[in-house]
């Protein structure tokens, strides 16, 4: 059993789903490092590698709860991909740290100001109504503050606290948010994504290469990562 320092190992992540990546017409050739060949027409991650990779990740990001007040990191977890969109946030949640799991909203990153004044917009629309401030107004138009609160919220929920532009993103499957990595790249935040075989990981900083497809695999990932996040955090605030 092949052993890392976060006790990573190659039987749980091939359990979990992570070898197997796209069919072999649809490979990117900035991939090619990451496999160690195909199985029925499907191409095989080198999980010795995926193992390495993830291990630097963790690494980093071990770096950024050490760096970050009350062993929060600055990290923004990511996913529009409909199959991941729950289990990302639940791990967002869990970590105390900001998501987006609704379609990206482009300038989140390099109009952050703009969007910083949508948010203010929404929290202070919330609180008119929590306190009874939107009781003068007629039925009428309380429904409409009503369905501008939960469209808002669709956008906003998960950054709301976001009160910065972050030091890091997670992407959970690069192919679907791109643009997310785009703005990031722009921005000079650090971007940690899953990528399969089908995408350029280039203009990642720290590609996990594994199975993006595969709920159980992605999940081997987050819970990886939640881990490093949860544990890291409460050594650095005893």
């Amino acid at each position: 059993m092949v052993k890392n320092n976060f006790n990573l190992s190659i039987e749980e992540l091939e359990k979990a789903g992570c070898n197997f990546g796209h069919k072999v017409s649809k490979l990117h050739p900035k991939m090619k490092q990451y496999i160690s060949g195909a199985k029925n027409g499907v191409h095989v991650f080198d999980l010795e590698k995926t193992a390495k990779q993830l291990e630097k990740a963790l690494l980093f990001i071990s770096k950024l709860v050490a760096d970050g007040p009350e062993g929060r990191p600055s990290i923004v977890f990511v996913s529009t991909k409909i199959q991941l969109k729950g289990i990302i946030q639940k791990t967002a949640e869990a970590c105390q740290v900001s998501y987006v799991t609704e379609r990206w909203l482009g300038g989140t990153f390099t109009n952050f100001e703009t969007i910083q004044k949508r948010v203010s917009y929404f929290k202070d629309l919330e609180k008119k109504k929590e306190t009874g401030e939107l009781s003068k107004y007629t039925k009428k138009e309380r429904l409409e503050f009503d369905k501008e609160i939960e469209l808002l919220k669709v956008k906003f929920e998960g950054i709301r606290n976001m009160s910065k532009l972050p030091e890091a993103v997670f992407i959970g499957g690069l192919d679907k948010d791109m643009t997310c990595a785009k703005e990031a790249k722009k921005k000079g935040i650090k971007i940690i994504a899953i990528v399969d075989t089908n995408v350029n990981p280039d203009i990642v900083d720290y590609p996990i290469p594994v199975n993006d497809d595969a709920i159980s695999s992605v999940q081997y990932i987050l819970d990886q990562v939640k881990d490093c996040i949860i544990n890291y955090g409460k050594h650095r605030t005893n």
